[in-house]
């Protein structure tokens, strides 16, 4: 999808004034409390994230370029207001502030107080302040950097004129880096004896310092590593090759890795990209993706297929977003990836280089059912079982999924799940275990699965045979992966601890500890709605210089579903146009609503006809909004979004 905003598009007119900023406290100021009075005279941009939202790493990378290009006049402020429990600890936000590299002022909001002042709705939203204090744009989602850049010259412009602009430096101050062998490790791989000079090792991707690092058993003994250090994007030798973020490893079979010439993929999540490792020249090339994050767009966008990869289409060529795991699969005779960015799963046969969507619609949430049917909300973690099934973590629904193949078709069962804001720290049957943000996952020696839940700081134990869910280990510093390691004395595990910046070994007790401390929702508050009906409605307005393309009919859709699914009784479904009369089940009270929102637009100005082989462009806005109805007159009854940059 293409996104193209002018100043124009996305500038309010209503003249408000902005709120104070509230919080905790401040991150990146050097301990300086901040204040709208004390940044007048720059141009604010508001950024309300969430550490563990997708989306909102994205919008952190999309600033990076106007944060640099505007250094003297803007100020970016990360409002950080969580949505899992564990993202109200300082600490670990502080932890994230460094993981991600954000060098700009973080307000930290765990009461959700300055994102309720600024009607924020979705993570990420982005409010724009002007020199004077006014608010001046008010977004949501990805994709407005264009739009931003435009606003930002004119306000530089208009304040200049008036006198108001005040150019200098902003209030950051960097925090101290991690020192040690690793800065906020992901995942890591076991490595075949021969790559180790007949001794066991383990490859690591060492994700804040953008680079690749082999260890010896001690698990803190560098070999050698892969990538500069620096982050970016290249091919090339050990030493030249860039990454950005790298998360998953997969080692491929032996009999491809003599046919392809190369030993391991990586996700590299930052680039949008599958690279290629060759372990004895160190060589790193890349093998899918065009490093353009996964849109839609084109000439036939009007009726792209979100899910479509043409066949025999080239790999480097294919768009992908936020790869984050990857597993090779027997079954499937190809590599599975974890594409986080479109709560999707992808597969890759490296021999033909043929990618596809594997499993996922791309709607975010949890469904179970055939692959094609299936929802999935930002997959982070990929196993294969003894048994050729793949097991699967969605760290936003806190969920465990498991994928089977059969003749039918590969199918989709949640064990451990319940919902996109439903979590908790609880061990049981499915109906009451809850888990918080898990990344990582292995298989233990008897089959049962080891879950690295990540924001509870543990790892926890699934057992088919019982269907319960049970604790193994506590007091871990936000565990993202694990290794099964075998040893003369059994079985113990290998824990990356990324926030601890290490390896770390845990014994498998004989008997499962089983901790149970109450499970928990979102901070994020439930929209109130009046009664037994709702007005949704979706506001788009085509960018300047295009027109909504009218050829075919209308050129909108609104794809409407919730969870639980009777919520809605009459409304849900695919349709075109952007508003849609709901009603709504007077005996379920509460829900989240799943709404999707398109728009086809095509090049050409208002009343003009489109030209031949204009370009076209689909604009998508997904929310996952959660609601409780209250039958209070003075609450909602009807429901305004924004799709892509349109107040």
């Amino acid at each position: 999808m293409s996104y193209e905003t002018s100043a124009e598009n996305i500038r309010q007119t209503a003249r408000v004034r902005a709120s104070e900023l509230v919080g905790r406290g401040w991150l990146n100021t050097g301990d300086a409390q901040l204040s709208l009075e004390k940044l007048r005279g720059k141009i604010v941009i508001l950024d309300f994230w969430t550490f563990c939202c997708m989306n909102c790493l994205h919008v952190l990378d999309e600033l990076r370029p106007l944060e640099e290009e505007f250094s003297d006049v803007l100020v970016t402020v990360g409002v950080h207001s969580p949505k899992f429990e564990h993202e109200a600890d300082p600490d670990a936000l502080a932890a994230a502030v460094d993981r991600y590299d954000i060098t700009h002022p973080v307000l930290d909001d765990p009461n959700l107080e300055t994102w309720q002042a600024y009607t924020a709705r979705a993570w990420p939203t982005l409010v724009v302040i002007d020199p004077e204090g006014y608010i001046v744009a008010h977004l949501s989602g990805e994709g407005h950097v264009q739009g931003l850049v435009s606003l930002v010259r004119e306000l530089v412009e208009e304040h200049d004129a008036k006198g108001t602009l005040h150019r200098g430096n902003g209030p950051y101050v960097p925090r101290p880096k991690p020192e040690g062998t690793f800065a906020f490790p992901g995942k890591a791989l076991e490595l075949p004896v021969e790559f180790g000079g007949g001794a066991t090792t383990y490859l690591v991707t060492d994700t804040a310092r953008h680079r690749l690092v082999q260890i010896q058993e001690d698990l803190e003994t560098a070999v050698t590593t892969f990538g500069s250090g620096t982050k970016g994007y290249s091919d090339g030798t050990a030493e030249t090759a860039q990454f950005n973020e790298p998360q998953g490893l997969a080692l491929l079979p032996a009999e491809l890795r003599e046919k392809l010439g190369y030993d391991v993929i990586i996700a590299d999540s930052v680039n949008h990209r599958l690279r290629s490792l060759n372990l004895a020249t160190g060589d790193v090339a890349t093998v899918a993706g065009s490093g353009v994050q996964r849109l839609i767009d084109g000439e036939n966008a009007r009726n792209a297929d979100p899910n479509f990869i043409a066949e025999g289409a080239d790999p480097l060529s294919v768009a992908l977003s936020s790869p984050w795991d990857v597993v090779y699969s027997r079954q499937a005779n190809a590599l599975i990836i974890a594409m986080a960015g479109t709560h999707q799963l992808f597969s890759f046969d490296p021999v033909s280089g043929q990618l596809a969507v594997f499993a996922g619609t791309g709607a975010e949430g949890l469904k179970d059912g055939a692959v094609e049917e299936s929802w999935f909300a930002q997959s982070s973690g990929l196993i294969e079982a003894t048994d050729g099934s793949l097991w699967v973590v969605d760290s936003e629904t806190s969920a465990l999924r498991k994928i089977t193949f059969a003749e039918t078709g590969a199918q989709v069962t949640s064990p451990v799940g319940i919902g996109l804001f439903d979590f908790g720290f609880v061990d049981g049957s499915r109906e009451d275990a809850r888990m918080q943000h898990c990344l990582g996952l292995a298989q233990l020696p008897d089959g049962s699965i080891a879950i690295a839940d990540t924001y509870n700081g543990a790892i926890r134990h699934y057992s088919e045979e019982t269907g319960e869910l049970s604790t193994l280990a506590r007091g871990l510093e936000e565990p993202s992966d694990i290794l099964v390691e075998t040893t003369d004395d059994g079985a113990r595990l290998i824990v990356v601890e990324a926030n601890a910046h290490q390896l770390t070994r845990v014994a498998i007790p004989e008997k499962l500890q089983r901790v149970d401390e109450g499970a928990s929702q979102t901070a994020r508050p439930a929209t109130r709605l009046r009664g037994e009906s709702l007005e949704f409605i979706a506001r788009f307005s085509a960018p300047k210089g295009q027109k909504l393309d009218t050829r075919w009919g209308d050129p909108t859709q609104l794809k409407i579903s919730s969870t639980p699914e009777n919520f809605i009784v009459e409304g849900a479904g695919t349709s075109q146009g952007l508003t849609r009369s709901l009603t709504l089940n007077p005996e379920a009270k509460d829900a989240v609503l799943h709404i999707t929102a398109r728009a086809a637009a095509c090049d050409g100005e208002p009343g003009g006809e489109i030209p031949d082989h204009a370009a076209c462009h689909l604009y998508q806005q997904d929310w996952g909004i959660p609601v409780v109805v209250t039958g209070d007159d003075s609450d909602e009854s009807e429901l305004v979004l924004d799709l892509r940059g349109v107040n």
